[in-house]
């Protein structure tokens, strides 16, 4: 078992949660996940490492009450224990000899970005920080990135915090400023990386995109996970999660992200009402 040492909202719809798991937190790196199992009863759901501390021996996972799992999960508390949680999963993200760095991330990706936002921050690289949101009441991590970048762009879409607009003005005002970025990283909805993709690819940027898709066992045997890379298929858990921006087949992973919409949306309804143990929560909805 894994005990749950703190729990704590972030906005009204997202959760920060700190998890003892010694092993995991000696060995984790930025963009690698885990997958956990609430019970005996539960499904597995995949869950990028929001933080780590080797010395505590904890793993901060951060995560939206978007389907049954992640319902039950937020009902969580401190002192409560998690039957699976097994990594770390995933390659880490490629972050080495990078020294002037974009992170952007879209509503929950930011914090899946945080981590390599401080990890190159802590290695000499200057960083800009640009993060999306629907509207001021849903603006993730501000001062934890203000901590470990160089400039932090909020962008809003209703203008209610930072600027009015999207992720991708922000980068091409960056760009268009003389930002000289070796290294561009995007975490968010597939529609967002692909248009920050499309900024980056005039320029010969080196961009990494985090895929997020439906993911049952982490290892690749079940195949659900598959992102179309140039001409071949590979697989977010094993190969990913960060591919190649400029190679990534954004149409055909929006197809098959809404797959299983139906069934996600029949879990939901099943966690809102009487029955918290059914769903399809596979996508990495957290962090």
């Amino acid at each position: 078992m894994y005990p749950i040492e703190r729990v704590e909202p972030l906005n009204a719809e997202v959760t920060r949660m700190v998890v003892r798991a010694p092993e995991i937190a000696r060995k984790i790196r930025p963009g690698q996940f885990i997958m956990l199992r609430i019970d005996e009863r539960g499904e597995r759901i995949p869950l990028t490492m929001n933080e780590c501390d080797p010395e505590a021996g904890t793993v901060t996972i951060v995560f939206q009450a978007v389907g049954a799992t992640t319902m039950r999960l937020a009902q969580l508390k401190a002192g409560d224990a998690l039957l699976d949680f097994a990594g770390p999963l995933g390659n880490p993200t490629e972050l080495e000899g990078a020294r002037r760095a974009c992170v952007i991330g879209g509503g929950l990706g930011t914090a899946i970005a945080y981590p390599q936002a401080k990890w190159l921050h802590e290695h000499g690289c200057e960083v800009d920080v640009i993060t999306g949101f629907r509207t001021k009441d849903l603006i993730l991590l501000e001062d934890e990135i203000n901590a470990c970048s160089t400039r932090q762009i909020i962008m809003t879409d209703d203008g209610s915090n930072g600027n009015k607009g999207l992720v991708t003005q922000a980068l091409q005002q960056r760009i268009d400023e003389g930002a000289d970025y070796d290294l561009v990283l995007a975490v968010g909805p597939v529609i967002m990386m692909k248009f920050v993709a499309a900024t980056t690819k005039p320029y010969g940027i080196k961009t990494l995109v985090s895929m997020n898709p439906l993911m049952i066992d982490g290892t690749g045997m079940c195949g659900g996970c598959r992102v179309k890379v140039g001409d071949e298929y590979l697989h977010a858990c094993v190969d990913g999660p960060d591919f190649d921006g400029h190679l990534v087949d954004y149409d055909d992973a929006m197809r098959r992200g809404v797959m299983y919409r139906s069934f996600e949306g029949a879990a939901r309804e099943a966690a809102e009402g009487r029955d918290c143990n059914g769903g399809t929560d596979g996508e990495r909805k957290g962090a």
